[in-house]
């Protein structure tokens, strides 16, 4: 039987104090209602907040230090569509009376790792009691040289898309877990889309490397095509893309090949966190210089073209499949 939870405060010092590194950030052992936090000269801060709630965006069950380190990451990728470096973050924690202490000192482990791989700090927030569900805010804070954060606006006609790693394996891994499905024959597969779904990659190394270029960017949290949609309608255009350039793992492609009808889950199931990246062709090296100093796989998908829509085919080669701007919504 699962020990009693401590009080607020006896948590904080034991699992969320020992986070909260001195360095640039002053977060006084969370011992004060505030921390400091120095900005060096010549940067700019970035800003961006998520919020998760069980039930909605992970399952209740799910092993605690992934939904520690999902939560974290998707605001890191919000960083890294920004080009800016993570520092710091806001933690807001919402936990049912139920909750064991060993599920907090699971979250407090995997929170811990994260910082250590991206080299951020805890800052502080709050801890509170809620009937439930269980719910993280988590605000991130990041830095770019002034005057260089990416920004989804300013797409033309003409320009490239572009999108990091792979796509669809997140929405297939959910739907996997939602439904019991286990279409993909091999056992390494099906843990693959798993691990995709709770625990995303944030391309914080290639966000800082394109951060220079100033290309148009953002992060794939939505579906593919609607946020390709939010970045063709700030241009006042559309987009075609090339069915067979978009980037599918093998676990993706094979489960997809047994069934069509999964292709429109991958394209627009959201969960992917990688960056969606629009610019003009001259800057076709430079983006792939960018991606192999970062050591992530890019690949070229489409074009912005003049319309309205986002389509599947290839300039032409007869009328393109339109596809549905729908995605992730929380309304």
């Amino acid at each position: 039987m699962p020990s009693p939870r401590p009080g607020e405060f006896e948590v904080i010092a034991r699992h969320f104090a020992p986070l909260a590194r001195d360095g640039r950030v002053a977060a006084f052992g969370l011992r004060d209602d505030a921390a400091t936090l120095r900005q060096e000269p010549g940067h700019d801060l970035v800003l961006t907040a998520d919020a998760l709630v069980a039930g909605v965006h992970f399952f209740a069950d799910d092993p605690p230090d992934r939904v520690a380190r999902k939560a974290l990451r998707v605001n890191l990728s919000d960083l890294a569509a920004k080009g800016a470096r993570p520092i710091a973050y806001l933690l807001c924690l919402a936990l049912p009376p139920a909750t064991p202490e060993d599920w907090i000192a699971g979250f407090a482990r995997g929170l811990a790792l994260d910082q250590a791989e991206f080299a951020l700090a805890l800052a502080g927030g709050d801890t509170t009691s809620t009937p439930g569900p269980l719910t993280i805010a988590v605000t991130a804070i990041g830095e770019v040289m002034s005057g260089r954060m990416l920004q989804r606006r300013g797409g033309q006609v003409g320009d490239d898309v572009w999108v990091s790693g792979t796509i669809g394996d997140a929405a297939l891994g959910l739907r996997m877990q939602q439904r019991g499905e286990n279409a993909p024959s091999a056992a390494s597969e099906r843990d693959w889309l798993l691990r995709r779904y709770q625990l995303p990659d944030p391309r914080c190394a290639l966000g800082a490397a394109l951060a220079p270029l100033g290309v148009v960017a953002m992060d794939v949290s939505d579906g593919l095509i609607q946020d390709l949609g939010h970045i063709t309608q700030l241009a006042g255009c559309g987009a075609l893309l090339d069915p067979a350039a978009i980037p599918f793992s093998a676990a993706a492609r094979n489960w997809i090949a047994r069934d069509e009808a999964l292709l429109d889950v991958a394209l627009g199931g959201g969960d992917d966190y990688e960056i969606l990246v629009v610019a003009p062709p001259r800057l076709a090296a430079p983006i792939q210089d960018a991606a192999r100093a970062a050591a992530t796989p890019i690949a070229r998908i489409g074009t912005l073209v003049p319309g309205s829509f986002v389509g599947l085919g290839r300039a032409g080669e007869g009328d393109p499949r339109r596809l549905a701007r729908g995605g992730w919504t929380h309304f």
